[in-house]
């Protein structure tokens, strides 16, 4: 390989980006064919960056409320009863689950012997269940795959891409923040 083209190829493209924050057009947009130059085109990339960081807080949203139902469900699940009437009656279930797991250990009836031994203490940690455990890390790798897309944005430093960003999330995060529960925030 000739030491002056790879020297010219990596000059040339180091010469396309610009390291610092700039307003200026020529930057490619996640893809090499992604290229707003014009002031309507970045204004474009920028509306869509928009909407995807609103769909991103919709997707968190989405997944927070997957993952209550899936709690739910194996919650009621290791309490042999009903999936149903779990995700029907959610404060029954979470007065159950306190009563549950407030006690260390309850006594069981062997029904053959007639006899009582100390049972284990309630499981803290769900069993595995395919359809919700898999399902789950789909959603996972979804919104990762999201949020790499909006960090790449980032990197080209065109600060239009930032603030849009910026604002998409913030208004994602109005709209679609309460629900679902904030434990499935990626960026903490």
């Amino acid at each position: 390989m000739d030491m002056t083209s790879s020297s010219n190829s990596s000059s040339m493209i180091m010469a396309m980006m610009i390291p610092w924050l700039h307003f200026t057009s020529g930057d490619n947009l996640l893809f090499q064919t992604w290229h707003p130059s014009s002031n309507g085109a970045i204004a474009g990339a920028c509306i869509g960056l928009v909407v995807l960081a609103i769909f991103e807080r919709w997707v968190d949203a989405m997944r927070g409320v997957a993952e209550d139902h899936w709690r739910r469900s194996a919650r009621a699940s290791m309490m042999h009863d009903k999936p149903e009437e779990a995700c029907l009656s959610p404060d029954l279930s979470a007065i159950q689950h306190d009563k549950a797991v407030s006690v260390e250990e309850r006594k069981v009836a062997v029904s053959s012997a007639g006899l009582t031994r100390q049972a284990r203490t309630t499981r803290t940690i769900p069993p595995f269940i395919a359809s919700h455990d898999i399902p789950r890390g789909a959603l996972y790798a979804f919104q990762a795959l999201l949020m790499y897309a909006l960090m790449l944005a980032v990197m080209t430093f065109q600060a239009a891409y930032i603030i849009s960003i910026v604002v998409g999330l913030g208004i994602g995060e109005v709209l679609f923040g309460r629900v679902g529960g904030a434990k499935n925030h990626m960026l903490h």
